[in-house]
């Protein structure tokens, strides 16, 4: 057994891992108050968007897959899609091809309708009773930590230029000290409200009713009518029908077999498939062969990834609007052909070439020596005593968009992951979502366990996913085990953040990776990039495990992050 930091931890009834460890403790109360995985699981979202708000937003994205006692498994997209008046060429013609901060990249802020829509359709519980904690956090605040306190001075430029962002960030033209209160008053009077709404109609007409009401509050009473009045005076696009009409679109979930077991992600709309496909070729390709991250190991590993990232790019796109061949993707043909086209001697010098289409046109390398990273997103993964198993993935930063006044929220960024270009697979589209990189997933091995997991790290969360399936279900590592071992990810692709940095042969190693296994792959061709021992950069997985045949359910969280994990 590996030495961790922290334990692993378990129970007989619950568990639950979260990116902030007020989400962990929210979602648990839920639980132990008779809440299912999804009322638990919206609980601790609810609470992302108040503790991490400078990476999770309230009116920001929450990809869902939920996959119930029964073996029935739904994906929520929570993704909202650009408005129905956006000139399809605007950024083309206006903007010289670049994606501008600001509220031109806004699309339908998804996450509250994602909340509710798994409550709707999955939970026990009324919005008010799921909002308590968040609500509190935002009203009385909560300690700042040093993640967020970091994250906060990196952007402090960009927070200062929008005058409703840096009342709340830079209260006294500075950021919050580690330790003081973070209060978030406008957030708190927006959940509160939404609540207040829940119980009114549910003392009428019942559960539903709440519900709605809830929804009703945000997407057409008065939150709508500030988030409009908002846009129109920045000069944005969003409409009252835009709105109004938004409902989170129920997707098809992809899954595939591994090893004899079963990964199940979100399909093409976000970049989950890719986890599959580098799963795939990692199997077929012989990983088996290799010892854990020994050079040949991880060069495998890192072309693989490399493969299915270039794959991303040439394909992947909102399925309402762009003909993805996920099939072929995942199929023997292309698999094999793939494989057959990795070098174990000598690195991929950038991206492989497409082989089902003709491509996205040319990729230039950044002149940046590091990406333009857009710090955002968390996750949360629940299992519950009747083994319903919950995981999500929201996010959405605050620094880059202006906060809505008297709201505390900014309105979805996310379109500065659609490509300006609309002839790309993911380019703006107006009602078009853009590729999502935040994507929940979900295993059920090859013994009956059921296990949801997900991380942040933008292009890197496929990479990090990676890393700790493969560590807990090939090499036995048990979750922590598996989330603390050192990582890699690679950067040889286009971001999918704008502006799409691309590093050809960058391969980022945690300098855990013996020095004498970084020259080694240096020597194959890999631009080593030398990460500290421990970095947020890689990720932060969280897991939880739950087996049928004991009734035990266990749990993880990365120290990378101030996430923690909690079991009953």
């Amino acid at each position: 057994m590996t030495e961790t930091t922290r334990p692993l931890v378990g129970g007989p009834r619950h568990a639950i891992s979260a990116g902030h460890y007020l989400a962990t403790g929210a979602g648990l109360a839920i639980l132990e108050a008779g809440g299912n995985a999804i009322d638990a699981g919206v609980a601790a979202g609810l609470v992302l968007g108040v503790v991490q708000p400078d990476i999770v937003n309230f009116g920001g994205v929450a990809p869902i897959l939920i996959r119930r006692a029964d073996g029935r498994i739904e994906s929520i997209a929570g993704l909202g899609h650009w408005p129905m008046s956006l000139p399809p060429d605007l950024f083309m013609r206006e903007h010289g091809g670049k994606m501008p901060k600001g509220v031109l990249r806004c699309v339908v802020p998804a996450a509250p309708d994602a909340w509710i829509t798994a409550l709707q359709r999955h939970g026990t519980m009324g919005f008010a009773e799921v909002a308590e904690a968040a609500i509190r956090f935002a009203a009385e605040g909560f300690p700042v930590y040093p993640m967020f306190a970091e994250s906060i001075a990196l952007h402090q430029a960009d927070y200062a230029s929008w005058p409703s962002n840096a009342p709340i960030f830079l209260p006294g033209g500075k950021p919050h000290a580690v330790g003081e209160l973070f209060i978030q008053s406008d957030l708190a009077g927006v959940i509160r409200y939404m609540a207040e709404e829940d119980r009114r109609a549910r003392a009428k007409g019942g559960r539903e009713a709440g519900l709605q009401a809830a929804h009703d509050a945000f997407y057409r009473g008065d939150i709508a009518q500030r988030i409009l009045s908002f846009m129109k005076q920045e000069g944005g696009y969003l409409s009252a029908s835009d709105l109004a009409n938004f409902r989170s679109r129920i997707e098809p979930a992809v899954t595939r077999q591994w090893q004899g077991h079963e990964v199940t992600t979100s399909g093409p709309w976000c970049q989950g498939p890719a986890l599959l496909e580098a799963l795939l070729l990692f199997e077929k390709a012989g990983f088996q062969e290799h010892k854990h991250n020994s050079p040949d190991y991880l060069h495998l590993l890192s072309e693989c990834l490399k493969t299915a990232m270039a794959d991303r790019e040439y394909h992947f796109g909102d399925p309402a609007f762009h003909d993805v061949p996920l099939d072929a993707l995942l199929g023997e043909a292309h698999l094999a052909a793939r494989v057959a086209e990795i070098d174990m001697a000598r690195a991929h010098p950038g991206m492989p070439a497409p082989r089902l289409n003709h491509g996205t046109g040319r990729h230039e390398a950044s002149e940046r020596k590091v990406a333009a990273i857009e710090p955002d997103t968390s996750y949360v993964a629940v299992v519950d005593r009747e083994g319903n198993a919950f995981s999500a993935t929201p996010s959405d930063g605050s620094w880059n968009i202006p906060v809505v006044p008297g709201l505390g929220f900014v309105v979805s960024g996310r379109g500065s992951q659609s490509r300006p270009d609309p002839s790309h697979p993911s380019g703006v589209r107006p009602g078009g979502r853009p590729r999502l990189t935040p994507n929940p997933a979900l295993a059920v091995t090859r013994d009956g366990a059921i296990i949801p997991f997900g991380t942040p790290g933008g292009d890197v969360q496929v990479q990090a996913m990676m890393q700790v399936l493969v560590n807990h279900l090939h090499f036995g590592m048990n979750l922590q085990e598996a989330i603390e071992a050192p990582r890699v990810a690679t950067y040889s692709f286009p971001s999918s953040f704008a502006p799409y940095d691309y590093f050809p042969a960058r391969l980022a190693v945690e300098s855990r990776i013996p020095a004498a296994t970084r020259d080694a792959l240096r020597a194959r061709g890999h631009d080593i990039q030398d990460w500290p021992d421990w970095t947020w950069l890689a990720g932060s997985v969280e897991a939880v495990r739950h087996d049928p045949a004991t009734g035990t359910k266990t749990a993880g969280a990365d120290p990378r992050r101030p996430a923690y994990a909690m079991a009953m």
